[in-house]
């Protein structure tokens, strides 16, 4: 308890800690991890509030050229049937997320070469003209000019993860993909202007709690707008199936915790995978730092089509029925939905 207490406060006060420490801290057991979780969240409380940012996911296509070895809609896996949404489709659940309280819609789908810079442009002009939600895109690694042209449109957010800080294990999991080139592509969208949200997977097969704490330093000094992370579930359909869940799943959120302490101002959202392995997971992350919720508008035709991991929640709802969840989620925690576009809170 005391080494806990000791490292939180040298963390408190500004000061950055080794992976070697921040590695003690996520091995940290019992009291000592309500101290990291109550920390983070009195945190969160004096910097971001207690109004929650929704985000509302539009998973618009499951068409991928990728062969990442843990995601359910990797192009190898033959088993699951393909789409795309059309841009009226996607306009159609981009109004109901403004109805619905979102501040913003993220556009999301696997790295499917139909949709060029082009077409990208369009759609993400077409819903800031009709709707003027914000726009986050997360549609995998795409070249310095098209990422131009796309901002050039209106697009405010691009997201993807640096996924892991390990060479040989990005590598491993991702064959078409190097660390250099998806790092570069971050440094490309800060550059470009755009508000950039990167992160990792926690518990990647071979990880430890020292490479977790090197993965959280590294999202740290990348001073990333929004940090989203969670848990390794690789899909039934992958190589990577049969790997477990780490121990100690309180590590999971205690990465999340240590997040907070290290990026103050940065939005950190309770991403669904936490959902997947707890059911209150989302809830118990709202409450260990995160300000942001993500709730899933994909229409219900189309949700059993995008599931990257197994147990994916609310596969069987709709839009409508997961706006409903999340007012009550909230309320529950007593914690109101943030208005406005929730933009960077780094200055």
């Amino acid at each position: 308890m005391k080494l806990t207490q000791d490292l939180l406060n040298r963390l408190l006060n500004g000061e950055r800690l080794a992976a070697a420490d921040l590695a003690a801290l996520l091995n940290a057991q019992g009291k000592a991890c309500d101290l990291i979780y109550q920390a983070a969240d009195a945190l969160r409380q004096r910097i971001m509030g207690d109004p929650v940012h929704l985000r509302g996911i539009i998973e618009f296509s499951n068409i991928c050229k990728n062969h990442c070895w843990y995601c359910g809609i990797r192009c190898d896996n033959t088993g699951v049937g393909r789409y795309r949404m059309s841009e009226d489709e996607v306009l159609e659940v981009a109004h109901n997320a403004k109805r619905w309280g979102c501040g913003t819609v993220v556009l999301q789908s696997g790295e499917d070469p139909f949709f060029t810079a082009e077409l990208l442009s369009a759609l993400v002009r077409r819903v800031k003209l009709e709707t003027g939600l914000a726009v986050t895109l997360s549609v995998g690694v795409r070249t310095r000019e098209e990422l131009a042209l796309i901002r050039q449109a209106g697009c405010d957010r691009y997201l993807l993860r640096f996924e892991t800080t390990s060479n040989a294990l990005f590598s491993a999991i991702h064959p078409d993909e190097s660390f250099e080139h998806r790092v570069q592509c971050l440094k490309d969208l800060r550059d470009l202007g755009y508000q950039v949200g990167s992160g990792f997977m926690i518990g990647l097969p071979g990880s430890t709690a020292e490479m977790i704490a090197t993965d959280i330093l590294f999202a740290t000094d990348l001073a990333l707008d929004m940090i989203g992370c969670g848990p390794f579930l690789a899909h039934p359909d992958t190589p990577l199936a049969e790997k477990p869940l780490l121990e100690d799943r309180s590590i999971y959120y205690k990465a999340i915790a240590l997040l907070r302490l290290l990026n103050p101002a940065a939005h950190i959202p309770a991403t669904t995978a936490f959902d997947a392995l707890d059911p209150d997971g989302r809830n118990l992350v709202l409450t260990r730092g995160a300000n942001v919720f993500m709730p899933n508008l994909t229409p219900g035709r189309y949700r059993k089509l995008y599931q990257l991991y197994p147990n994916k929640p609310c596969v069987d709802e709709d839009g409508a029925a997961c706006a409903i969840c999340v007012r009550g989620r909230l309320s529950a925690l007593g914690r109101g939905i943030a208005t406005g576009p929730g933009h960077t809170a780094r200055h």
